[in-house]
């Protein structure tokens, strides 16, 4: 049997952690992680499973009182009692120490705990919420996760049956520390691997059936408007689809529809040649047919009657099959140009070997051929269960159109962190039934541009599609905003990327992740983190037609807050109404923050490493970012090809921004870059001089006096070199200008004008929060408006 590529891995634990009998083995892999397991049999798995492929963690310190008929086990956090039976609630239990979980948690064998959820297979035909498959983390401190039934690998790489009645449990102690836990999973289950740049850009997506000259007509569209993108994703109509009925339903293809597409090759070449990368959509339940360009080969290779066109199966079970599914169906389709695939499974979880998801096997496969060559692999699919982070990109599936869609999504997002689970993609604008509203489309992509994977997709109807010119003006401009911003942002992103790969961070984290122990932080469940640096808070809702804003009720943790849009400063350790306009989103930067963007006039098709920098640092605390740059495609930065540019802000010492000389490889980057400066919350008598190596440099500025932005103009900063904007020593942060911002509210407010004027005097004039508020109840008009202008005032 052909043997099939697979990660290396470590699946055997040291020997001296293992506490073992006839019928059960633990192992403390660390002081908080146990496994345990229960074979009546007396065998045990040290083999790979489709979950669990380290558990060579380092020999914890642990003590063992072993009796008769009880073991005990204690860790530095845990107390294990175990009664050397079959698993029970009486038998089995695991107490977390104090110093882990301050109430003293208790663990039952067959307890769920208070779980913060996971994630869930797909969204397909998701109206809103669906049910969540448990994670990893618990607010009473401690999960289980059951790998009993997984299949294992074997050394040539291939699936192998689980062992018979054979119980095997991984329980998680971590109490609040969700980040220590998480890092431990992603060495027990592997890591995620690093994205490739072009996957952090715009995707377009629709299912239609384009012509080649459509298609190329599309792409030259967006590049007159601006718009850039750089994956091109084909649904399935790529390849025939209208067949006779001996050649099934047309919902799977491998073989070009050259009616639609008469020059694919010429097609492809085009779009790399404009920096975009291609994936197509593939259905491959109903397996090959005679029609099929690969079908003579790959029959003869299977020994299946080609003479009679004889329907090649889709068996995923068998070996065979596979091999020549990748040989004959996928390689020379790569080899004209297609850089990934879509894998779209929906037919459920059976395959010839009982237990074996095909989606699964569809995902593994897929991701470990796409590797060949030195390649940096992704595939785009189907969660497939825990371990699945192994495999990114993730199809969340064919979604309704409605806000009630765009309101799970953000939760349902942050929680597949609690397993690992960073890389989801979903139809931004929702991709089938419900019905036109051009603010909700725009509410999607502002969501989208702060997701994982930002692609646009809509369903087969010439009503659906999700070009911007097809929505009113207002709402176009928007979207082709925030289309622009998302590049922008991949200099960013990548590093975030590069982050999750290195450090086990998701881009995007709930509140609780770095507030674990504060009430507040579990109840903003659509808010979150967005890399190390940024809070999103989407709007799901419709704005008020009167105050012409959306609302979200936001919380912020202690400290202080920039809105990177409208540079309005907030005091955190607080809940607060946020409101805005159809422009923006509340998406906050803590005072430290440094943010390094591509910047706008230099953003086109494809992400290479840029020359134009865009810098926003958010003053009134130190920080520090390290920008991560690399090829984008190869893995070539696992034998150390990379560079890292690094940034600080001393902000208690010596009120200074460094722009240190990059490190690495440097012919990665351009030699020399101009760097645009934006320096929220300081004014422009703050700032003192600006030197290059210790010389004084050129540089030009501009002030946004409303929004307290200073932004410095640098040109051909030589990447070799030092730079250094210092400011005078008693500069703090400025002040919030609240005139101008009251006065915006009111103005757009579709109220009274002698509201307006009242209200206006009260926000300028009060002289103490309390008679504001007692001010302001004494007005006839709406309660939000109150907020709005309260907000402001008080942020």
């Amino acid at each position: 049997m052909k043997k099939f590529d697979c990660y290396k891995t470590n699946p055997k634990a040291d020997d001296r952690c293992i506490v073992k009998g006839e019928t059960y083995r633990i192992s403390i892999l660390t002081e908080r992680l146990v496994r345990l397991e229960f074979s009546k049999n007396g065998a045990f798995e040290d083999r790979m499973t489709q979950t669990v492929i380290h558990r060579d963690f380092p020999v914890p310190q642990f003590e063992v009182m072993d009796k008769e008929n009880q073991v005990e086990i204690t860790t530095k956090y845990l107390q294990i009692s175990y009664d050397k039976k079959e698993f029970s609630g009486n038998g089995l239990s695991i107490r977390l120490c104090r110093q882990t979980y301050s109430n003293n948690s208790i663990w039952r064998y067959g307890d769920t705990g208070d779980n913060l959820k996971g994630t869930a297979r797909t969204l397909d035909t998701a109206d809103g919420a669906i049910d969540l498959e448990d994670g990893l983390l618990s607010r009473i401190g401690f999960s289980v996760l059951n790998d009993s039934l997984s299949m294992a690998i074997g050394e040539d790489g291939w699936v192998q049956t689980p062992l018979s009645g054979h119980q095997d449990i991984y329980f998680w102690g971590y109490g609040h520390d969700y980040r220590a836990c998480l890092k431990d999973f992603f060495h027990l289950c592997g890591k995620t691997p690093l994205l490739p740049r072009y996957a952090l850009g715009n995707w377009w997506s629709r299912y239609h059936a384009y012509t080649q000259e459509e298609y190329m007509e599309l792409i030259e569209r967006f590049r007159k408007e601006g718009l850039p993108f750089s994956v091109a994703v084909i649904d399935m109509d790529w390849h025939y689809v209208d067949l006779e009925e001996k050649y099934g339903s047309g919902w799977t293809g491998y073989s070009w529809n050259k009616e639609l597409f008469p020059d694919h090759k010429k097609m492809l070449e085009e779009l790399h040649e404009r920096g975009y990368h291609v994936t197509l959509n593939v259905h491959p339940a109903d397996g090959v047919r005679g029609h099929e360009d690969a079908y003579k080969p790959m029959a003869k290779a299977l020994g299946v009657g080609y003479e009679k066109e004889i329907p090649i199966d889709f068996d995923i079970a068998d070996p065979k099959f596979l091999a020549a599914y990748f040989k004959y169906l996928h390689h020379p389709l790569e080899e004209e140009g297609v850089d990934f695939w879509w894998i779209d499974w929906q037919q459920g979880n059976t395959t010839k070997i009982p237990g074996l998801d095909p989606l699964w096997m569809l995902n593994h496969y897929h991701f470990m051929d796409n590797s060949r060559n030195g390649k940096r692999p992704m595939i785009f699919s189907r969660y497939a269960g825990a371990g699945s982070h192994r495999y990114p990109v993730g199809f969340s599936g064919d979604s309704i159109i409605s806000w009630k869609s765009l309101g799970f999504q953000p939760y349902f997002t942050a929680t597949a962190s609690n397993v690992g689970y960073g890389w989801w993609s979903h139809d931004i604008g929702g991709h089938m039934n419900g019905y036109r509203d051009d603010e909700l489309a725009v509410r999607w992509v502002q969501y989208g541009v702060f997701s994982p994977i930002m692609r646009l997709h809509s369903s087969n109807s010439k009503f659906t599609g999700k070009e911007p010119w097809k929505y009113g003006d207002e709402e176009r401009a928007v979207m082709n905003d925030f289309l622009r911003l998302r590049h922008r942002l991949i200099p960013y992103l990548y590093t975030m990327n590069a982050r999750c790969y290195r450090e086990n961070q998701p881009l995007i984290q709930p509140m609780y992740y770095s507030c674990p122990d504060q009430h507040e932080a579990y109840k903003v469940p659509n808010q979150y983190y967005f890399g190390s640096s940024l809070i999103v808070c989407p709007i799901t809702g419709k704005m008020n037609p009167v105050l012409k804003a959306g609302k979200v009720k936001a919380w912020l943790p202690e400290g202080t807050w920039y809105d990177i849009f409208n540079g309005l400063i907030y005091r955190g350790n607080k809940s607060i109404p946020m409101y805005r306009t159809l422009k923006t989103i509340p998406v906050l930067a803590k005072a430290g923050a440094i943010v390094p963007m591509e910047a706008e006039s230099s953003i086109g098709d494809g992400v290479d490493n840029p020359k134009d920098i865009e810098l926003c640092v958010f003053a009134g605390a130190d920080g520090e970012h390290i920008m991560y740059e690399d090829d984008g495609i190869s893995i070539e930065y696992e034998e150390g090809s990379y560079a890292e540019t690094k940034y600080t802000l001393d902000w208690n010492g010596t009120k200074r921004l460094t722009i240190y000389p990059a490190e690495g490889e440097l012919s990665l980057i351009p030699k020399k870059r101009n760097y645009r400066i934006k320096l929220y919350g300081i004014s422009k008598q703050d700032l003192k001089n600006v030197e290059v190596d210790a010389k004084k440099a050129d540089y030009t500025y501009t002030w946004d006096e409303e929004r307290n932005i200073l932004t410095l103009e640098i040109k051909e900063l030589d990447v070799k070199h030092r730079l250094n904007v210092w400011f005078y020593p008693d500069t703090g942060i400025a002040c919030n200008k609240v005139q101008w911002r009251v006065f915006d509210i009111l103005n757009r407010a579709q109220i009274e004008f002698c509201i307006k004027e009242r209200l206006y005097d009260m926000a300028i004039h009060s002289d103490s929060a309390e008679s504001l508020i007692s001010n302001l109840s004494s007005v006839d008009t709406l309660s939000e408006l109150k907020e709005m202008i309260q907000e402001i005032v008080f942020a």
